[in-house]
């Protein structure tokens, strides 16, 4: 099929990649814009790779109320100027992050806060299971590495599916963003109440924080 300017335009939108890489990609795909687009990713990572080290100081704090008042979240999101915190872009990303913690309800932020107790138990779980289904012993350790995988997946923010394109995570959501701007971005911080139920902690004591200032 021909490859039209609007879809190489379309493409270097969703991945930040260039012009030519994007037809390149494109022409290969036979026109298939998410396979292109996955062809690309790792360029559009590089790309917000690049800024890793810009410091994302400027951002929004926002609130997603969901399911007629009954749930609702409270999340920091950075990036690296005021200009793009401004933006409809960026404040449409951060409402969907706010809808996809209320409606996946994730425990941590990353994998690096999961608590070497959480882990120790999961992995507890997992190899009872595999000894009582006599797998091998040599092999249960690696079984339970993909197991935990998967545990993370279901827990942490940035591992979980995005609840509106399941083919992509947290985390390629926020570096395809990065890509489109230009600007580091990172999900700092986030709590989430449900009524009735007690608020669990969240990444970096974000709940201790919301919970002294409403005590004041």
């Amino acid at each position: 099929m021909a490859i039209t300017a609007q879809d190489v335009a379309k493409l270097r939108a969703m991945t930040g990649a260039g012009m030519m890489d994007c037809k390149n990609a494109l022409d290969e795909a036979l026109g298939d814009m998410e396979k292109a687009a996955d062809a690309l990713r790792k360029k559009g990572i590089a790309k917000a790779a690049k800024r890793a080290e810009k410091i994302a100081a400027e951002g929004l704090v926002a609130s997603y109320i969901h399911a007629g008042g009954k749930i609702g979240v409270l999340l920091e999101v950075n990036c690296e100027t005021d200009f793009v915190a401004g933006t409809d872009a960026f404040k449409s990303l951060v409402n969907d992050i706010g809808m996809h913690i209320a409606a996946m309800n994730p425990k941590y932020l990353s994998k690096e806060e999961v608590t070497a107790e959480d882990m120790e138990k999961e992995k507890s779980v997992y190899r009872a299971q595999l000894e009582a289904e006599g797998k091998p012993a040599n092999m249960i350790e690696k079984i339970i590495e993909g197991k935990m995988s998967r545990y993370y997946s279901e827990v942490c923010l940035l591992e979980q599916p995005f609840i509106k394109d399941e083919e992509k995570t947290i985390t390629q959501l926020i570096t395809e963003k990065s890509a489109e701007t230009g600007e580091k971005m990172s999900v700092r911080r986030f709590v989430r109440f449900e009524l009735g139920e007690g608020m669990a902690k969240k990444s970096n004591d974000f709940a201790a924080e919301v919970q002294a200032q409403l005590s004041c």
